[in-house]
């Protein structure tokens, strides 16, 4: 069998309709992002996940967008609520013994549900800082306030994750905290001194070890210059991402559909490529008026068009994605009720966030 494609792709809803039948079976994408509208409950996902498993003849890795807080694919009543990443902080500032316990708690307790329906990578923690004045697009998804707080949580999350056989993936490389505008509808471009870009740098460090990450769709006049995003810029990828910072796992886009990339997804794919992403991801989420996208045969055309310009995995790519793969799957054994009162004791005794309601 031919080796997949260097892309990670969605579905338009709760079950694979005929033509994204044929095109995953044509184009065999490396993975697959389950958004909420294919999401309904865990029969129906843990069927739609063997579906796809079925088409591309092979054991897809599949991702989620399972933060806790409001960012959140699976939901009540279907699945349990977890709380923003920032509800811990108080709790580590306090105790960070208590704080790193409780992060495991979520990141292990997400897995519980995750894993079992065949989704085995979650594209979190978020590694940026949470910065005061900036736009909210991180906000309370930030696990700190400083690179030490956010490098010491993020580690307890992937330790989590990879305890309930999920490989967790490391965003927003090298830092989407300074972020004056949400990259969703344009480019931020940060203009801060390279001193204080390196502090956003700072926590990626200290998880360089993840098996994935995931770029930004920001400019750094400190690294760069103001017109070239991370995703799109060789110089950030080489520079900053692989030397700098070290991380040697396999890197993919954020969502190729976000508004803060120019050109058309062919094109903004090609240009991350040549870049030195590793992989496209293309959730197929909002449409160009910045709706949610739920009509197949549209979801279908951006898939296709992303798709035909990837290449099949190989070299540094292939490995990488190998080595991604064999980081999920091993399921530590763990007590989900026990886990989950403990976790509610943790919260329900810590001090409240410092940076609460940002």
């Amino acid at each position: 069998m031919s080796q997949p494609k260097a892309c990670i792709l969605s579905v338009s809803g709760a079950q694979l309709t005929d033509g994204e039948k044929k095109l995953l079976a044509r184009v065999n994408p490396w993975g697959v992002i389950l958004m909420g509208r294919s999401c309904a409950s865990v029969a129906q996902v843990t069927a739609l996940t063997a579906e796809v498993c079925q088409v591309t003849g092979r054991q897809t890795l599949f991702f989620i967008d399972q933060e806790g807080g409001r960012v959140k694919r699976l939901k009540p009543p279907a699945w349990p609520d977890f709380p923003a990443p920032l509800s811990y902080l108080g709790l580590y500032k306090a105790e960070p013994e208590l704080g790193r316990e409780a992060v495991w708690l979520h990141h292990r307790l997400m897995a519980a549900e995750l894993e079992p329906m065949g989704i085995r990578a979650d594209c979190a923690p978020v590694v940026d800082i949470l910065h005061a004045g900036m736009h909210k697009i991180v906000g309370d998804r930030a696990l700190g306030d400083s690179a030490d707080a956010v490098g010491d949580l993020a580690q307890a999350a992937l330790a989590g994750l990879a305890a309930g056989g999920v490989a967790g993936v490391i965003k927003h490389i090298p830092g989407h905290g300074r972020a004056e505008v949400d990259s969703h509808e344009t480019m931020p471009v940060v203009r801060a001194s390279r001193e204080q870009v390196s502090q956003d740098i700072a926590p990626f460090k200290l998880v360089r070890h993840a098996t994935m990450g995931m770029t930004a769709h920001l400019a750094y006049r400190a690294l760069d210059d103001e017109t070239t995003p991370a995703t799109h810029s060789r110089k950030i990828i080489q520079e900053v991402i692989r030397k700098e910072i070290g991380f040697d796992g396999l890197l993919m886009t954020d969502d190729l559909g976000m508004k803060a990339l120019g050109g058309d997804l062919a094109s903004r794919a090609t240009r991350a490529l040549e870049a030195g992403c590793d992989v496209i991801l293309h959730c197929s989420g909002l449409d160009a008026w910045g709706k949610v996208l739920r009509d197949p045969e549209k979801v279908l055309r951006e898939m296709s068009e992303v798709a035909d310009v990837c290449p099949q995995l190989s070299g540094e790519q292939l490995r990488r994605a190998q080595a991604a793969d064999a980081a999920t799957g091993d399921v530590k054994p763990f007590d989900r009720a026990e886990g989950r009162a403990r976790l509610e004791k943790l919260l329900s005794e810590a001090p409240p966030s410092a940076t609460a309601g940002v």
